[in-house]
């Protein structure tokens, strides 16, 4: 009876004991890195098969074929930690009506994309894709 008590004192103590011991580290999330001020993005028009590469600033509207894009904001993580880069952007789809008259375009996309899997939450466009490479500083 004694042994199965003083195991469970152990077991209960140990973590708080092994806690107490390791240096604290900084923190390896977001926090630790500061946001980028251009997103870089990769286009491809399906039609011609041609891809892209293109540097979008934040907070400004760049066009890709009939494509505005908006990118809202980018961050690359540390060297350290394992490589990503997170770019919340907008997409607006300029279509023209029967007159041949541009629109001011359609919200197609609005949310975030990851350089490391793009298909996770990707751009649905019948001529149209966009992916992101890089953020930069």
């Amino acid at each position: 009876m004694r042994i199965i008590l003083f195991t469970l004192i152990a077991l209960f103590f140990a973590p708080v004991a092994m806690a107490q011991s390791v240096p604290s580290e900084p923190a390896g999330d977001l926090l630790s890195s500061k946001p980028g001020s251009v997103a870089v993005l990769r286009g491809l028009d399906k039609i011609s098969a041609e891809t892209r590469d293109f540097e979008a600033p934040v907070n400004s509207v760049v066009q890709f074929g009939t494509l505005s894009i908006t990118v809202n904001y980018c961050r690359k993580t540390p060297p350290e930690e394992k490589p990503e880069v997170y770019v919340f952007m907008s997409v607006a789809d300029r279509r023209t009506n029967g007159a041949g008259q541009e629109s001011d375009g359609e919200e197609i996309f609005s949310g975030w994309m990851f350089a490391s899997n793009p298909a996770l939450n990707a751009l649905q466009h019948p001529i149209y894709d966009v992916w992101v490479l890089d953020c930069k500083g």
